[in-house]
């Protein structure tokens, strides 16, 4: 009884109710006004045509505007109300006026780092990227920073926990998730002795990442303990757009003179403690040295923007680093919705656009939108080997079916997809050319494009890039490609057919995932000389119920068999 109290009272649901009663005021009302004021009624239509013109006018993407046109015109009394009230994505001029005061700062601290100009001996990508970030997100590139990459979050935790022992002047932390575990209440311990010997800890963590891993006033918890804390964007059951706008940033800073960054959130599945959707594969970089107080500025923007303090940056300055070997270029960067650039999604189409020889790709989630896809397939069609791995067993089975979805253009085109099988994959990397690579929070979705505030790693020449393309390269080794594409049975190849030999319960699987449909299965090794050296490759072939037509899935099988 005591869990189901807690179920039904918790801040989740009874957010939920409040929303969902505010729609069905609203509705209640245009309904009520509509039927018997025609006037009213007329109003309504003309604020439905007003938001449709506002939504194919605006700088939204396409997909976003078909979803917003799908409840504006089929519904056009109550839609356009609903859009001008909650989706227009108005800024109020005051956080306008505040944000820009912060960046103004921002500017001023880091355009004496700014050194765009040092990558023209690399050549005009190099040079190119780095001048669109320090132009456009204010963040230099820098050299003299060594870049450690970590391929599991198991790897990160002992490293963090030792740089988090050096700290002298201050620790900050900026987190979507924390949950209380061995994780975070390890990190904890550290914070608060450090915290009793005069170091300045702050926290911030997301209030809608935290709204089931910790209480509603554990912000309070923390002050208590010495440790400086604010919760990002607080969940207010108000119908807005605002809620769309979370704090997915992972950031911890020591002294300025050491940062981490990647997918790693401070609870226990991404260290593999606890396990949630099988093996939780994630990645992670430390970097030490001039990069990091780029690092710290990005932090203290975001401090001021949720606080309204307007603080001078340059208290927080750390003394300069001990000279380096080459170490390459590091460009910290952040991306943030409230200033209609969309960073992180340019970045990756740079990177796409620039390869020559081959794009590998991480990602939890494959929901892109149209320049995206058109991206990824022209490298594909022009010769530049394009791989993406995704998870196999996801955290979301919605955005898990709709991932899927999005499979069979990038395959047509010929990039190669290969899924995760141990668990879910979380890591958010790419990697490019073995000259170019970002490790950050950005996932291939929409909300992380364009919605959230993120970060991110732009990596030239760096010694870790080796790294990150190995790590690919094993992850891909072990597990197996899928590709789907639909064909007519009467125009598919003459290949031999012979039974394979199946083990467990895989073919069940594939039974049981498609029960209206027969299975035939081919033989068919050596399917695509790059890769030669795995064990065997398979292809069946679905038939839907009735028809010639076919679906090809191909499992192409490394030390991981079936």
């Amino acid at each position: 009884m005591k869990k189901l109290l807690y179920i039904l009272f918790h801040r989740s649901v009874m957010g939920a109710l409040a929303l969902l009663a505010q729609i069905a005021f609203l509705l209640s009302i245009v309904l009520r006004f509509s039927e018997h004021v025609q006037a009213f009624y007329w109003c309504c239509i003309l604020a439905s045509i007003t938001a449709a013109l506002a939504i194919l006018c605006s700088r939204m993407e396409p997909a976003y505007k078909i979803a917003w046109l799908l409840v504006v015109l089929p519904f056009p009394v109550f839609g356009g109300v609903f859009y001008l009230l909650v989706g227009n994505g108005y800024i109020p001029r005051r956080t306008q006026r505040r944000m820009q005061s912060i960046l103004d700062t921002s500017r001023r601290v880091l355009q004496p780092d700014f050194k765009a100009d040092d990558l023209l001996s690399l050549g005009g990508d190099a040079a190119g990227q780095a001048h669109y970030l320090e132009t456009v997100a204010e963040c230099p590139a820098y050299t003299n920073t060594e870049v450690s990459y970590f391929p599991l979050g198991d790897l990160a935790f002992p490293r963090m926990l030792e740089e988090l022992e050096k700290a002298q002047r201050y620790i900050f932390l900026e987190y979507f998730i924390i949950q209380p575990g061995l994780f975070w209440d390890s990190i904890l311990a550290v914070l608060e002795r450090k915290a009793a010997q005069g170091v300045e800890v702050r926290v911030m963590y997301d209030d809608m990442g935290c709204m089931f891993t910790l209480p509603r006033d554990y912000d309070s918890t923390l002050r208590a303990k010495g440790i400086q804390c604010q919760v990002f964007n607080r969940f207010l059951p108000v119908m807005t757009l605002r809620l769309n706008n979370r704090d997915h940033r992972k950031l911890m800073i020591i002294d300025g003179r050491v940062g981490f960054t990647g997918g790693i959130n401070l609870a226990d599945e991404y260290i593999n403690v606890r396990e949630r959707f099988g093996h939780w594969k994630d990645s992670a970089l430390c970097l030490e040295g001039d990069a990091v107080w780029s690092m710290a500025v990005m932090f203290l923007t975001m401090w001021d923007h949720c606080c309204g303090w307007e603080e001078e940056f340059d208290r927080f300055r750390p003394d300069p680093a001990p000279t380096r070997p080459w170490t390459g270029y590091v460009q910290p960067y952040t991306d943030t919705p409230l200033d209609q650039e969309p960073v992180g999604h340019s970045v990756y189409l740079n990177m796409i656009a620039k390869a020559r020889k081959y794009i590998y790709i991480t990602t939890p989630y494959l929901v892109i939108d149209v320049a995206t896809n058109t991206a990824l397939c022209n490298a594909a069609k022009s010769g530049v080997d394009v791989r993406i791995i995704t998870p196999h067993i996801p955290d979301k089975r919605y955005v898990f079916e709709v991932t899927r979805a999005h499979y069979p253009p990038l395959l047509k085109a010929g990039v190669k997809i290969y899924e995760y099988t141990p668990g879910f994959i979380h890591a958010k990397n790419f990697v490019v050319d073995d000259r170019f690579a970002v490790v950050g929070t950005i996932n291939l979705d929409y909300r992380s494009l364009f919605l959230h505030f993120e970060d991110g790693v732009w990596l030239c020449e760096a010694p870790c890039i080796q790294d990150i393309r190995r790590d690919f390269e094993q992850t891909m080794a072990q597990y197996f490609q899928s590709y789907v594409y639909d064909q007519d049975y009467t125009q598919a190849p003459q290949i031999g057919v012979d039974r394979i030999q199946m083990t467990g319960n895989a073919l069940e699987n594939l039974k049981d995932a498609y029960p209206n449909c027969r299975f035939v299965d081919f033989s068919y090794p050596e399917l695509d000389p790059a890769y030669q050296g795995l064990d065997w490759c398979s292809l069946r072939l679905v038939f839907a119920p009735g028809t010639t037509k076919w679906r090809l899935v191909g499992i192409v099988h490394g030390q991981w068999t079936i």
